[in-house]
Order: C-alpha cells, then sequence, then structure tokens
C-alpha cells in the first residue's frame, strides 16, 4: 500500500531515527549485507521506539506482536558503516498500530517495511486496546 505517509522519504523526514552497525557477519558470498539481516536493522528501528523511555508505548502487563511485516528491498547495503534507520506511525488502530521504516546508507534508501504491530495482554495473550498515554506518545511520530 503506497500513501503520501509511505511515499519516498529522507532519513530528516522521519520523526524517530536510529542507527546500527555493520558487522562483517551481515554480509554474503556476494560482499553485501544479506538480505535476512534488514528484518533486524527494521527490528532495530521498532524496537527503539516502543520501547522508548520517555515516551514508551507500552503499558503494564502489554506487549507487541507482529501482525505483518512487508519488507521491500531497494539496494545493496555495503560492510563496513552503519545503516540508518526512519521510523514513523501511519495508522494507529484500537489495539494496533502500523509503521513506515526505511533503510538508508550514506543517505541511499535501501530498503523499506510497513509492519502492523497489535498491543496483546500478556496474560490472556489477546489484543489489549491502546492506553489513552499510548495514543499521546503516537501522535509527534506520525507524518
Amino acid at each position: 500500500m503506497t500513501t503520501d505517509a509511505t511515499r519516498d522519504w529522507t532519513l530528516e523526514q522521519f520523526p524517530a531515527r536510529s542507527h546500527d552497525k555493520l558487522r562483517y557477519a551481515d554480509t554474503d558470498r556476494q560482499g553485501h549485507v544479506n538480505n535476512a539481516v534488514f528484518a533486524t536493522f527494521i527490528e532495530t528501528g521498532r524496537v527503539e521506539l516502543i520501547y522508548n523511555p520517555e515516551a514508551p508505548l507500552t503499558s503494564p502487563g502489554t506487549s507487541f506482536v507482529i501482525a505483518s511485516l512487508n519488507l521491500q528491498l531497494k539496494a545493496e547495503i555495503h560492510w563496513p558503516g552503519t545503516v540508518d534507520i526512519g521510523t514513523m506511525v501511519t495508522r494507529v488502530g484500537n489495539s494496533s498500530i502500523q509503521l513506515y521504516q526505511s533503510l538508508f546508507q550514506n543517505g541511499v534508501c535501501c530498503a523499506t517495511a510497513e509492519t502492523a504491530i497489535v498491543s496483546i495482554d500478556e496474560n490472556t495473550q489477546r489484543p489489549s486496546p491502546l492506553s489513552e498515554s499510548v495514543r499521546a506518545n503516537l501522535a509527534p511520530l506520525q507524518p
């Protein structure tokens, strides 16, 4: 799904940004970072957003699970160096959040991802409505 929220953004346009160091072990026989590692980079951005101590997205007794992940590879990532991760919230539901993320190396967008995550009650393992405080923390993360 491509909307205005999921168009090609520059890293600076994302409300949440993080990075990951590339490891030699991330590479494959072709000498570039293996495509499976791209999902790990997306995870880094997602986890830093969810567990941000200044604006957490979990309430006591809840956690998030991934309902869907759509990863689009656009360019190779090469070792050594770092990868920059941009993250934004594109939709907020009753218990779910839609994220849009991009991976950049040296300013070039190398991948995009759309991820739906669902807040669940840790005891029942059922969807748990997002609290008002979580919704307030989500507002500045939207485009």
